[in-house]
């Protein structure tokens, strides 16, 4: 069923969807069909990528899945007990005999050390295992520790391969499930983050870290030229629904 849902989420990249199109209006002109129809999907195609590559689509995206952490601003009084911070990918660079954090990985991580300095807590938790050599929670554990996070305060949660492993697996971690729990993700995964927390303690305390939605841009052209950085925001969005949907199914099946 994870494999189903690994291929789901690569299935709704835009660039698949695009790539896929192209070939479809390819072999259409090929094999000498209509050529209506090819230049259909032609403009098909052309379509479907400005619309995914312009700041106001995939601006919406983004601000529909965290448009619930920028209307309702985090109580800044709230006490929180453990931290819990997900990881979010990191990379092996071989040559260099190293593994770095993704950009992700980096933001969260960052936030969640600014949020112990400011608040405290009992726990400092990095969670997440990740692909490289070195697993995400270690990897965030050693910069929290470089940052300041004092190394008896912080625990590492190394096997979740996902968000609902890391919920069953802080589970296991703490019998006391009226915890004030403080879990730092970005913005845009924090939804399903939360609920899935949700359903092992009491006091889930979302704290979100990056975000991707922005206040709309003044610059007519730059808001609908076609932009990289516009495509992979989609792309990302899209991937999120996906995640949030099979969560659900997940949730009723078992």
């Amino acid at each position: 069923m994870e494999y189903v849902y690994m291929v789901s989420k690569g299935i709704v990249d835009p660039v698949f969807i695009i790539t896929l199109l192209l070939l479809i209006a390819f072999v259409i002109c090929l094999i000498g069909a209509k050529k209506k129809s090819g230049l259909l999907v032609l403009f098909l195609t052309i379509v479907l990528l400005y619309g995914a590559s312009i700041f106001p689509v995939s601006n919406y995206l983004c601000y529909y899945l965290e448009k619930d952490y920028i209307k309702n601003p985090i109580d800044s009084q709230q006490n929180i007990d453990v931290l819990v911070v997900l990881g979010s990918g990191a990379q092996d660079i071989n040559s260099l005999n190293n593994t770095f954090p993704g950009e992700a990985t980096s933001a969260r991580l960052l936030s969640a050390v600014d949020i112990y300095n400011k608040k405290g807590a009992k726990y400092f938790i990095c969670t997440g295992k990740g692909s490289g050599k070195i697993t995400e929670a270690d990897l965030m554990a050693q910069m929290a520790q470089r940052l300041g996070v004092p190394k008896e305060k912080i625990r590492i949660e190394g096997k979740a391969v996902n968000t609902w492993a890391s919920a069953v697996e802080l589970n296991h971690m703490f019998v006391d499930k009226k915890i004030y729990l403080g879990l730092v993700t970005s913005a845009i995964h924090l939804k399903r983050s939360e609920k899935e927390f949700k359903k092992y303690f009491n006091n889930v305390v979302p704290l979100p870290s990056n975000y991707y939605y922005a206040s709309s841009a003044e610059n007519i052209f730059v808001k609908y030229a076609p932009q990289t950085n516009s495509l992979n925001k989609t792309s990302i969005a899209l991937k999120e629904i996906i995640g949030q949907i099979w969560y659900s199914v997940k949730s009723v099946t078992q």
